[in-house]
């Protein structure tokens, strides 16, 4: 039977240092790149509920909302231009994501935040003033394209700045800033939604401008990781570096690690390559499923559709945008307790734990909407009603804030050896961000025709992806990325996959496998 996996002490390093002040506000201002991401994750959803926005972009959509009760509700904003509008951004994110692998390799990871707060700020101008439906595409491919760079090298940067210790505390504050940034929009669409005049979704859209602002100056200040000076033939100033993050002159066999590790990595000319050996079987694997079963517990149904969501079964405009609000703050406070939690729990409990609440209230809203709507989508709620339903939704959306959330970025980031990192972030981001297109290029209509059933689709997955992780995923939390060949040599199903030569070789180079 699987199990956690502790790795012996005595045999994986603990490499001296602490916790320096220069290392927390480096890795609070890079961990800004994940409110650009929130923003937007928070934005789309209210701004598609404005009616002033569809009446603009989307009149057929108004005309369904303005019908009556006896109107199918599940169908009301089944829309495929509407679709395109929200989903457009993840595609341009896929795409940009494997340019920025080689970007990040090339010119390290605060260039690669730079490129991509500078394009999200021109993409948040742009859907700011759009006159068109083409503007509004236009400017969020622009937005996917920040996001695909910021996504890239965040969680790569953290990872890489971070004491093995707290590893997961300062990735899992990436997170944090993306549920940061859903709230703040949840909030903005509810202010600017009672403006008089019908424009504040130009102020929804444009304030996407803020977030932008902050990761692009911040990056201007932030310095560059050890790994990535190594990396870029840069050895004084990487070493200078690693005494001044790790707060001691005695960072001898850390920096070796490193620059052996780096060596290693700069003879590798086809990192895609490499990737598919079967030595690292594990780690694609993982950067496959865990941003795709990320994706399948139908997070983004309830985050960047949460007021379209409200609205359908029933809530008036202001009630699904205050609806919003209220996920939007369980989702950050429970954020908040993984941070404490994920470098002390585990990373395996939280996956387990997680997946078995999300698991019960999608299944117990499911059976709420189908008693209310049933097939028919015709009916409304009652106030109580409708409470119990929002509660349960903030119970799951705190489920997936500890555990699914943060963890399907820390995990990917901390498994990979410096040679193929970018390739595996890229691969992360990547798979990510193409479930995302996808579950938002088809929800309307997978709500329009699944109805109450959706909730179930989704709560069968998070079933696969729970066993998944109990079987397949080793603990990895206190482990140096520099040694993490020996959590998958000792795991029961991956060990077929890594010999003993592969882990002296990996050790001695100082990277993961």
């Amino acid at each position: 039977m699987a199990g956690p996996v502790h790795v012996a002490s005595g045999v994986v390093k603990d490499y001296p240092g602490k916790m320096t002040l220069y290392v927390f506000m480096a890795c609070m201002i890079a961990a800004t790149g994940g409110l650009i991401f929130g923003y937007d994750i928070g934005i789309s959803g209210g701004v598609t509920s404005m009616t002033p926005f569809l009446h603009k972009f989307f009149p057929s959509v108004e005309q369904k909302l303005l019908a009556d009760h006896s109107v199918n509700q599940y169908c009301k904003f089944d829309s495929e231009t509407l679709t395109l509008f929200t989903s457009s951004l993840y595609l341009a994110a896929l795409i940009a994501s494997f340019v920025a692998a080689t970007v990040t390799r090339k010119f390290g990871r605060k260039i690669t935040m730079l490129i991509g707060g500078s394009v999200f700020l021109v993409g948040a101008a742009i859907n700011g003033f759009a006159k068109d439906v083409a503007m509004l595409i236009i400017g969020r491919v622009l937005l996917g394209i920040g996001v695909g760079f910021a996504n890239q090298s965040v969680p790569v940067y953290l990872s890489e700045m971070a004491p093995p210790k707290l590893r997961g505390r300062l990735n899992i504050v990436f997170q944090l800033m993306i549920t940061i940034g859903i709230l703040a929009a949840n909030l903005i669409n509810y202010g600017t939604a009672k403006i008089p005049g019908g424009y504040g979704w130009r102020i929804s859209l444009g304030l996407a401008s803020i977030p932008a602002l902050i990761i692009t100056i911040g990056s201007l200040f932030l310095p560059d990781t050890p790994n990535s000076l190594i990396e870029r033939r840069h050895p004084d100033k990487a070493k200078a570096m690693l005494c001044r993050i790790r707060g001691t002159s005695d960072v001898h066999e850390e920096y070796q690690d490193l620059v052996v590790a780096s060596e290693a990595s700069q003879s590798v000319e086809h990192p895609w390559r490499n990737i598919l050996k079967r030595k690292y079987r594990a780690q694609l694997v993982m950067a496959l499923m865990i941003p795709f079963f990320q994706q399948l517990t139908g997070i983004n149904v309830i985050m960047f559709y949460a007021p379209v969501l409200f609205k359908t079964i029933g809530f008036g405009d202001n009630a699904s945008l205050f609806s919003a609000v209220i996920s939007g703050i369980v989702n950050v406070i429970a954020t908040v307790l993984s941070i404490f939690t994920a470098d002390r729990w585990g990373r395996r409990f939280l996956f387990l734990e997680g997946g078995f609440q999300m698991l019960i209230c999608q299944i117990a809203i499911g059976v709420l909407i189908a008693i209310k709507f049933g097939t028919t989508g015709v009916g409304t709620f009652s106030k109580g009603y409708a409470g119990l339903v929002v509660a349960l939704i903030c119970i799951y959306v705190a489920g997936f804030a500890w555990s699914w959330g943060p963890l399907g970025w820390l995990v990917p980031s901390e498994i990979f050896p410096l040679e193929i990192r970018s390739a595996g972030q890229s691969i992360n981001v990547g798979v990510n961000m193409i479930f995302t297109f996808i579950i938002a290029q088809i929800f309307l209509k997978l709500l329009c025709h699944l109805k109450f059933g959706l909730f179930f689709f989704f709560a069968g997955w998070v079933v696969v992806m729970t066993i998944f992780i109990y079987y397949f995923l080793p603990e990895t939390k206190n482990v140096p990325i520099e040694e993490m060949a020996l959590v998958w040599k000792k795991h029961w199903f991956w060990k077929r996959y890594v010999g003993d030569e592969d882990v002296e070789v990996e050790l001695e180079n100082g990277s993961n496998v």
